[in-house]
């Protein structure tokens, strides 16, 4: 008798049909019927019957469904305290301030709970930054969105990032009308005073390409190398500032506080990867730690708490 029997088993009492537990499994049907006949041969036992409302667990079938509900839940139980047991160490990943708003708090929950063991260092700094403490191997991960130093690295694309034109609630320096389009185009941003961070910096690079592309010159009234204080010059009026939605994830009242923008041409978006050291360099403690961040970003991307972020 198999785990795996027992699994395929229990859904098909759970969901009440062969079939739609095979599509589930994404099992061919003919492949899950077998497993079950195998089943049932070795406890000599009939544990399922058709019925015309689906398939149904015979006597013997609801007794054993129990049963095997309690050993699948013991062997997860076994699994997850191997696991934990075998994990400890110090895991360094580094996070650009709009990711780590969105992204921090999740990834250190999902750590903790998964790996308590791992003792998680946390670095938060622009992604120029943070490339150079990877190449110095003074980071094991980092969320970067300018992977052109990767030679030596392990990219996994994450996810992509839309761009927005945001501008304080009461409007304050912006040239735009007070009520705010649902949609930019960059050539009607040329007279608009924009706060941005300076040239090194991987989205002022992207933002400046796309002004030059279009043959359109900004009009940047300040570069600010600090998220929390470009914020605060936006929401004291000074500006505006083009940036993911994650710029504004540390604000609970961030649609009364600011007015947000989506733009229609490029820059449209900035793509995020995941970058580490190479895998021959990462210690299981690290490994692990960027399954749980990719899976945490997959989750509050589908969940929709990470707006206007698409999975890569």
């Amino acid at each position: 008798m198999e785990l795996r029997q027992l699994r395929y088993f229990v859904r098909i009492v759970e969901l009440g049909s062969m079939g739609r537990a095979a599509l589930d499994l994404n099992m061919v049907q003919s492949a899950l019927s077998q497993q079950i006949s195998r089943l049932e041969g070795e406890l000599s036992t009939r544990l399922l019957q058709r019925t015309s409302k689906g398939t149904v667990p015979t006597e013997a079938g609801l007794a054993f469904f129990r049963e095997a509900q309690l050993t699948l839940r013991h062997a997860e139980q076994a699994a997850r305290a191997a696991q934990q047991a075998r994990l400890s160490g110090t895991v360094s990943v580094g996070l650009a301030p709009t990711t780590a708003s969105v992204l921090g708090v999740p990834l250190m929950r999902a750590m903790r709970e998964r790996y308590p063991d791992v003792r998680l260092h946390m670095v938060e700094s622009l992604s120029g930054h943070l490339s150079n403490m990877l190449n110095a191997r003074q980071l094991d991960l980092a969320v970067l969105f300018d992977t052109q130093p990767a030679r030596r690295w392990s990219v996994l694309p994450l996810l992509d990032e839309r761009l927005f034109l945001i501008r304080s609630a009461h409007g304050g320096a912006s040239t735009l009308p007070a009520t705010l389009p649902r949609r930019l185009r960059l050539v009607q941003l040329q007279a608009e005073p924009l706060i941005l961070p300076t040239g090194p910096h991987g989205l002022r690079s992207r933002i400046d390409a796309a002004f030059a592309a279009a043959k359109l010159l900004p009009h940047v009234a300040m570069e600010i190398d600090s998220l929390a204080m470009l914020m605060d010059a936006v929401n004291a009026g000074l500006g505006s500032t083009l940036q993911p939605w994650a710029a504004v994830g540390r604000y609970p009242d961030a649609n009364e506080r600011f007015g947000l923008v989506e733009l229609s041409d490029a820059p449209a978006s900035r793509p995020a990867a995941l970058c580490s050291v190479s895998d021959d360099e990462l210690s299981p403690a690290a490994l692990a730690a960027r399954v749980v961040l990719a899976d945490c970003a997959r989750t509050l991307v589908q969940s929709g708490a990470w707006v206007g972020a698409t999975l890569a």
